[in-house]
C-alpha cells in the first residue's frame, strides 16, 4: 500500500469537529491525504482540538469546491454508501474493498469518498465511483458517525496492508494506465452529447440512460487507450450524424 496515493475525501461536511476526528482516525492507521469538498466551516477550532496529535493532517488538507476537482487525478474511486440505490452498483464490504485499494494504491491514485453526516453521498456523486463500499452495521441501528466510518475503513486498509494482500485477478498489472476521473468526466459529457445528436437520448426525458452507462464503464474501468478509441468513435459518429442532417 502506498498511503501517498490514497485520498480520504469528505464531501460537504457540516460539523467541523468531525473533520478533526477523521484526521485522527487517518493518522492512527497511517493515512496522510485528506481532501475536503466545500466544508461548511473550515478551518475551525473544533477541527483542531478533535484532531489531537493529528494536526499535521489538517495542515496539509486540500480544500476544493467540487467533487470533480477532488477526484480529477484519481483512477479508482470508492464511494461509501449505507443504503440501497435505485440502480444497483458494484458493492463490497469494507474488508474486501480494502484488499483492492491496498493493491491499486501501489500504482494508481485512489479516492475514498465519505458523504454528509445526515444523508451521505448523493446519487450523482455515487455515480462517479467505480465501486461502492458498505459497512454492514446491525439492522437495529445503522447510523455511523462520520469519523467512526472513516476509522473502520482506515482500519481495514491497515490490516490489509499488514497481511500483504495479493493482487486480485481483475486488477492484474495492465499495459496502459487507467483513465483519471477528469478524463472520464469529459468522456461522459461527450457520450451524452453524441447520444443526443443521433437521437438516441431525449434530453427532455433521459430516464436512467446515463447513470446506467456510467455504471457500465465505471465497472469495467477504461484505460487511456480504450478511452481515446471510444472518444474517436464518438467524434466520427457526430460527424456522420451532422453530415446526414445536411442532406
Amino acid at each position: 500500500m502506498n498511503p501517498e496515493n490514497i485520498d480520504i475525501v469528505l464531501v460537504h461536511t457540516t460539523h467541523s469537529g468531525n473533520i478533526g476526528g477523521v484526521a485522527r482516525a487517518m493518522k492512527n492507521m497511517g493515512l496522510k491525504r485528506l481532501t475536503l469538498v466545500a466544508p461548511l466551516a473550515y478551518p475551525a477550532p473544533e477541527a483542531t482540538w478533535r484532531a489531537a496529535s493529528a494536526g499535521d493532517i489538517l495542515e496539509c488538507a486540500r480544500v476544493v469546491s467540487t467533487l470533480d476537482e477532488a477526484i480529477a487525478d484519481c483512477q479508482f474511486v470508492v464511494g461509501t454508501s449505507a443504503r440501497e440505490r435505485r440502480i444497483p452498483w458494484p458493492i463490497q464490504d469494507a474488508r474486501r474493498c480494502a484488499d483492492r485499494v491496498v493493491h491499486l494504491s501501489n500504482t494508481e491514485r485512489v479516492a475514498i469518498l465519505f458523504g454528509r453526516e445526515d444523508r451521505g453521498l448523493l446519487n450523482d456523486e455515487l455515480q462517479r465511483c467505480n465501486l461502492h463500499c458498505h459497512i454492514p452495521t446491525h439492522e437495529g441501528y445503522a447510523s455511523l458517525n462520520l469519523a467512526m466510518a472513516v476509522q473502520i475503513v482506515a482500519y481495514e486498509l491497515r490490516m490489509a496492508q499488514l497481511q500483504d494482500t495479493t493482487a486480485l485477478a481483475e486488477d492484474a498489472e495492465w499495459d496502459t494506465p487507467f483513465s483519471s476521473g477528469a478524463d472520464m468526466s469529459r468522456f461522459y459529457g461527450h457520450l451524452e452529447q453524441t447520444l443526443v445528436d443521433i437521437g438516441f437520448l431525449n434530453p427532455d426525458a433521459p430516464r436512467q440512460l446515463m447513470p446506467r452507462l456510467r455504471r457500465l464503464f465505471n465497472r469495467v474501468r477504461l484505460d487511456e487507450m480504450e478511452l481515446n478509441i471510444l472518444r474517436g468513435v464518438l467524434t466520427e459518429t457526430q460527424k456522420s450524424a451532422r453530415s446526414g442532417q445536411d442532406h
